[in-house]
């Protein structure tokens, strides 16, 4: 599951940042970055990485409240929860596609497009703490290789016998490290050669764990 959601992650987050002028969809704090290097250079993309705190905010909000309704009719919360992430990827395609293309980072149609793909990841940042705490971080890499590093160390100071917890985690961690960068360079490539099409390829990807959560 954390390996499947880490490439959904890594291919939506390059893919976007490539189409929609350099916006990052999943690791929205990043645009803050951003924000301040554009303000020197130019205005360019402002607006779009502006609202994108403000949509990631309400996509979360959304699903936590989404969560606990379904918790209280019993359903299969985390089934639903990728459903809806699978539909808002769907809708970021689709109307990206139809939109296409794009001219300009804060032009009204690349902000609808990039607002749409903030909201997906939005909803995916949401289920790693929701449904999934227990997983690796599926959205953002940095405390995955930290943490890591840290029980790599551990395990070439402590060795096997002694480190057990440690060997546990990084194998936790590296598969969701591995399949986030994979993504990446699958979404940058995909994006530029079939446009917002390739998200057809992370959509797929969600269809095929929606099932496998009724079997977990």
């Amino acid at each position: 599951m954390g390996t499947g959601l880490g490439f959904v992650a890594g291919f939506v987050d390059a893919a976007g940042f490539v189409a929609l002028f350099g916006l990052f969809t999943s690791h929205v704090t990043g645009n803050f970055v951003l924000i301040g290097a554009e303000l020197v250079a130019s205005s360019s993309g402002v607006i779009a990485k502006l609202l994108a705190l403000p949509a990631f905010i309400f996509a979360v909000a959304a699903t936590r409240l989404l969560t606990l309704a379904l918790d209280r009719r019993g359903a299969a919360t985390l089934r639903w929860l990728l459903l809806l992430e699978a539909v808002m990827l769907a809708l970021f395609g689709a109307i990206g596609l139809a939109l296409s293309p794009l001219h300009a980072a804060d032009g009204p149609d690349a902000i609808l497009v990039g607002m749409l793909g903030v909201a997906a990841m939005g909803v995916q940042n949401a289920i790693a703490r929701l449904a999934l705490a227990h997983l690796a971080a599926t959205t953002v890499m940095t405390v995955n290789v930290t943490q890591a590093v840290i029980d790599a160390v551990d395990l070439l100071r402590l060795g096997t016998g002694g480190a057990g917890a440690a060997r546990g985690r990084i194998g936790r961690m590296l598969p969701a490290i591995l399949a986030f960068a994979i993504g990446a360079i699958a979404g940058a490539f995909g994006v530029a050669h079939l446009s917002f099409a390739c998200l057809a390829l992370p959509i797929l990807v969600l269809a095929i764990l929606i099932p496998v959560v009724g079997r977990e």
